[in-house]
């Protein structure tokens, strides 16, 4: 007979017929910003992670999809029109790149944002 100390229980004491409760699974990044993004639409901060995110996922598709549509309500979004410039040339997609950059040059300038105007400008510059 082994002797255990005071209030320690051996595994046969405890009833084991229960499965153990599960935690419930942690919604990842992408589910997060695609629930932010249907409750609110035109966030554009919102669309704009959701589109990153499904660009650093690999989801083409859906990347194409939300820059679009970033654009096309906040078409003043300097930084969709650089992260979309450098989406479609990873992609290959040159041309579509190289119209999108030149885009995001004019918004650049006409909203002041130099800092991302140079870095399209270099951008568009590598793309020849």
């Amino acid at each position: 007979m082994v002797v255990l100390p005071f209030g320690v229980r051996s595994p046969g004491d405890y009833n084991t017929r229960f499965q153990a409760m599960t935690q419930p699974q942690k919604k990842t990044r992408r589910q997060m910003l695609e629930e932010f993004v249907a409750a609110k639409p035109n966030d554009a901060f919102a669309r704009y992670g959701l589109a990153m995110e499904c660009a650093n996922s690999g989801d083409t598709t859906a990347a194409d999809q939300q820059f679009k549509a970033l654009l096309g309500t906040h078409p003043e979004y300097v930084a969709a029109y650089f992260q979309y410039g450098q989406f479609l040339t990873k992609t290959g997609r040159t041309d579509e790149a190289r119209t999108t950059l030149t885009a995001g040059i004019a918004t650049a300038r006409r909203t002041g944002d130099d800092h991302a105007r140079s870095e399209m400008e270099a951008a568009l510059a590598e793309l020849g």
